[in-house]
């Protein structure tokens, strides 16, 4: 029986961590270090790090509907970030690193602006993740790829992705691999 697959796009601060954090779900096929949101052509690393380029670091994550849903992305998504920080998370500091969903349906779009309605009534403070469709996704450069796997004694592995792996895998049980 051949599986599904469906696209996602998250950014959620630095993508060594939303790569990360997607990669240990089930129904996760694969997830790509990216740019998206922004003007710049082809842009790189260098390019989207002086905060002029209006991408975000992104992840696409593509995985099975019929596997995990893409509310469950979501629920992940919205729990290993802070979605009420302007352009920030944690020390890592401008435009790149904004909360945003970047959809690839009208589907997509109505789940997620469901998903920060219901966190704006429960929450004390207001959800200001961008929410726009997918006009485009550059994939980042290889030695983005599987950053944290390949780099776990690096001191923000450490310090940063480490910490939010470990609460992705505690809070959400049944969805880790």
């Amino acid at each position: 029986m051949e599986s599904k697959t469906d696209i996602a796009v998250f950014g959620g601060g630095c993508f060594w961590c939303t790569e990360a954090v997607f990669e240990q779900l089930h129904g996760v096929k694969s997830v790509l270090p990216g740019y998206a949101g922004g003007a710049t052509p082809n842009p790189t690393y260098k390019d989207v790090c002086t905060g002029e380029t209006g991408h975000a670091e992104v992840s696409r994550v593509e995985f099975d509907p019929t596997r995990i849903s893409y509310d469950d992305l979501l629920t992940v998504f919205f729990a290993s970030h802070d979605p009420t920080s302007t352009n920030r998370q944690g020390n890592d500091v401008g435009t790149q690193y904004r909360s945003a969903i970047f959809t690839t349906s009208n589907e997509q779009r109505a789940a997620a602006e469901a998903f920060i309605k219901k966190l704006n009534e429960d929450g004390d403070k207001p959800v200001v993740t961008e929410l726009k469709p997918l006009d485009h996704f550059y994939e980042a450069e290889p030695e983005h790829h599987h950053y944290f796997e390949k780099h776990p004694e690096k001191a923000y592995c450490q310090i940063v992705i480490n910490p939010k792996l470990e609460k992705v895998k505690e809070r959400f049980k049944e969805l880790v691999k």
